[in-house]
């Protein structure tokens, strides 16, 4: 009778430590994010960390995302794609365009003045990703996100008030399609990550950026530079697109109600909230340089139809490009702006 009864105890506790094994296997999905930004940055700290935030709650605490930020898992930025898909990191944020040419559909969005709303432009570029790049140029990983910032903005050592400013200015871009953009408004172009702005411009490498406004704070922008250019008018002179991607493997790896989960938590929901925030922050960021005296311009919508004349054949040697690869490059920019002004009007 003892034996009988240790025998169930032990067959018991051997039942409940196969359960809790079980419940804690299925409450440690651990997935590290890696990007290029520091932490206090507008989009780590405002838009992945409530992302992730919000991926735990809805699995119950069963997923958890690290965040390792400002390339603190080693590698460049450029290489963030790469650690994604060869599985050095479970999920990475970075700029398609930081690999040039690699992504050449993607670049539609950042094409001149192609932007007239943020929002209404990452919901064009998630759909467009949906139904074409994730099958096409991001094959090998599973996109989570796609979006772009708020309207981009000049930030120069000298006031720039009108085109003809442009000529002799050395001004750093983020992609290939922007660098040939400043290239062809007079400038000569240095592409570069977001992070080594501060020093190239401490060191005169550059007198110059495009970035948006809300990242300038994190970067110190208008403590280094005096002179800001916006662009009136409904269309930014450009944007930069983002994308969220996972290891493939790792994404299709987890159970399918986890899966579930961080899908329902992605794709548009995600591209239509990073571009929300990204938009609002750009006020304080523009407030930061106002309270420091610095020169903000606003060109006029005259000026500004100038800046587009000027801007057109990077839309033609685009095109050519696209033509040269297979692609048909004015039926995409046909599609991107019919997307953005739907999504406009929604």
């Amino acid at each position: 009778m003892k034996r009988r009864i240790l025998l169930g105890t032990l067959a018991a506790s051997a039942l409940a430590l196969a359960s809790f094994a079980s419940s804690a296997t299925a409450q440690e999905v651990t997935l590290r994010l890696h990007q290029f930004l520091p932490p206090q940055a507008n989009l780590p700290a405002n838009v992945l960390r409530p992302w992730a935030e919000a991926v735990s709650a809805a699995s119950g605490g069963r997923i958890e995302i690290q965040h390792f930020d400002a390339m603190s898992l080693g590698g460049r930025p450029p290489e963030l794609l790469d650690q994604a898909r060869d599985g050095v990191v479970d999920i990475a944020m970075t700029l398609p365009g930081y690999t040039p040419g690699r992504f050449p559909r993607t670049e539609v969005f950042e094409l001149p003045f192609m932007m007239t709303d943020p929002i209404a432009t990452a919901q064009a570029y998630w759909q467009m990703m949906e139904a074409d790049f994730q099958g096409s140029e991001f094959s090998d990983v599973k996109v989570l996100g796609a979006w772009v910032h708020g309207p981009g903005v000049i930030h120069s050592e000298d006031a720039i008030t009108s085109l003809e400013d442009m000529a002799g200015k050395t001004l750093r871009g983020p992609t290939r399609v922007i660098n040939d953009l400043l290239g062809e408004l007079g400038a000569t172009p240095v592409g570069m990550p977001v992070p080594a702005i501060p020093e190239a411009l401490s060191k005169g490498v550059i007198n110059g950026t495009v970035i948006p406004w809300e990242v300038t704070p994190s970067l110190r922008i208008s403590e280094l530079i005096g002179n800001h250019t916006e662009f009136g008018g409904d269309e930014a002179l450009y944007t930069a697109t983002f994308v969220l991607v996972m290891n493939k493997d790792r994404y299709e790896a987890l159970p399918d109600d986890l899966r579930a989960i961080l899908d329902a938590e992605s794709g548009l929901k995600l591209a239509t909230f990073a571009a929300e925030v990204m938009e609002a922050w750009d006020k304080p960021g523009r407030d930061v340089a106002e309270a420091a005296g610095n020169n903000i311009v606003t060109l006029d919508e005259a000026e500004v139809a100038r800046w587009k004349d000027a801007s057109q054949p990077v839309i033609d040697r685009w095109i050519a490009d696209m033509d040269g690869k297979g692609i048909d490059g004015a039926a995409l920019i046909e599609q991107a702006r019919g997307l953005i002004a739907d999504n406009a009007s929604m």
